[in-house]
């Protein structure tokens, strides 16, 4: 068995003298691991960093077996990220949300996303908005997608400012009033009809994490029982003290 795909890092360990198993998110394979000799020496370290992008070879005797990797890196992110607080935060969040898929189950939207993040992640704020996204879509992978573009009571495509914190569908200014201390402000830049990134209070990207952190959490995580990762608060703190310093 062998394959040939773009993948990102999302994690490294060790294994035995030299190697790594590493795990990958690759655009065609989905989340896969594999072991990489001599991975954990000194000429690959710098490659074998979470966020950077390689491509990779896969090969094994058969197909369920964890196989081996060879890599090589086509764009090495990981020093950069790592001077940055929020970026250092974002990679392991992102990683471990990722991992929240089955393995080697092609998800190629996810994996695209992933990568437009992590280039992204020089603007904390553009980051954020797409990391928020990346929650909404993984989601709707997993089988737990939220409206957010028609009001759940009405049908109305405008003028929606809550979520239901029971559904995940929108609602609108009118429908929600009654029950507004009930339900979840609804940021605009979170409706795919809304483009801009910019202007944006510290107070929407809360929101935004809000709404997806509690229906990852119910639907996904503790069903699991599993919780968000440290590194999930650390990147949004992290991203609103960014958005503090530079004034919005």
């Amino acid at each position: 068995m062998e394959w040939t795909d773009e993948g990102i890092i999302l994690g490294v360990r060790r294994h035995g003298e030299s190697g790594a198993i590493v795990e990958l998110m690759t655009r065609s394979h989905g989340r896969h691991l594999g072991l990489v000799r001599g991975g954990a020496g000194s000429r690959m370290r710098p490659i074998l960093q979470p966020g950077n992008s390689v491509q990779a070879i896969w090969r094994a005797r058969l197909d369920e077996q964890l196989g081996y990797y060879i890599v090589d890196g086509t764009k090495l992110r990981a020093a950069t990220l790592l001077g940055a607080s929020h970026a250092a935060y974002g990679v392991t969040h992102l990683a471990s949300v990722a991992r929240l898929l089955p393995e080697r189950d092609p998800h190629d939207d996810i994996f695209v996303m992933l990568e437009h993040i992590l280039d992204d992640f020089d603007h904390p704020v553009v980051a954020a908005v797409h990391a928020i996204r990346f929650e909404l879509a993984m989601l709707a992978e997993l089988g737990f997608g939220l409206d957010l573009e028609n009001c759940a009571a009405t049908g109305a495509t405008t003028d929606l400012i809550y979520v239901s914190p029971k559904s995940g569908n929108a609602v609108s200014r009118v429908a929600g009033e009654p029950w507004r201390d009930k339900l979840m402000p609804l940021p605009p830049f979170m409706r795919e009809s809304y483009d801009a990134e910019h202007g944006l209070s510290d107070r929407d990207l809360q929101d935004g994490f809000d709404i997806t952190g509690r229906f990852l959490l119910r639907n996904v995580l503790e069903p699991r029982g599993q919780v968000h990762s440290d590194a999930r608060s650390g990147f949004i703190n992290a991203v609103i003290r960014q958005l503090a310093r530079l004034g919005a």
